[in-house]
Order: C-alpha cells, then sequence, then structure tokens
C-alpha cells in the first residue's frame, strides 16, 4: 500500500477509534504467522516482521497487531493525533 495512502486510513481509523490512541508500553515482535494488520489491513506474511502489544486505555487494554513499517506510521499519527486533541 502507498504509504500517503496508509497514512490517511491510520488517520481515519484514530479518528473512528478502530485503532488506539495511547501509546503502546511494551512491545514484542517476531516473524508473521498470517495476522492481518490492524492498521494497514494486509496480511503479515512469514517474511515480515509483526510488531504486537497492548494499548493501555482507560477501561482495560486493547492488542494491536502491524507490520513494524505500519507502527511506526500509527505511532507518528497517534502522536499527532494527541496532540491535536489537546490544543
Amino acid at each position: 500500500m502507498d504509504k500517503a495512502v496508509l497514512r490517511i486510513l491510520i488517520r481515519t481509523k484514530l479518528q473512528d477509534g478502530r485503532l488506539p490512541v495511547n501509546n503502546v508500553p511494551r512491545l514484542w515482535g517476531g516473524p508473521g504467522n498470517g495476522e492481518k494488520c490492524d492498521a494497514g489491513e494486509a496480511i503479515i506474511t512469514k517474511d515480515q516482521m509483526v510488531m504486537e502489544g497492548i494499548s493501555l486505555a482507560a477501561g482495560g487494554g486493547r492488542t494491536l497487531q502491524t507490520h513494524s513499517e505500519c507502527f511506526q506510521i500509527w505511532d507518528d499519527e497517534r502522536r499527532r493525533f494527541s496532540r491535536a486533541r489537546t490544543s
């Protein structure tokens, strides 16, 4: 997926709650195993790295599974989203 399109998709998912806005304090990674990326929605194959973590939000945690590149874009966009909400 084109990075600009992916960034827009992630922004939309942050706005409508499909992706968490809170950070992921503990993160682990490894080879994919056919998981669906929560950010870009593509399958994470065995030759790709999956990043997994639990976002701590009010009322409980939320699991996040993404490609490593999608995680970096999500983290950047969620920070921007959080700053915009508090401004």
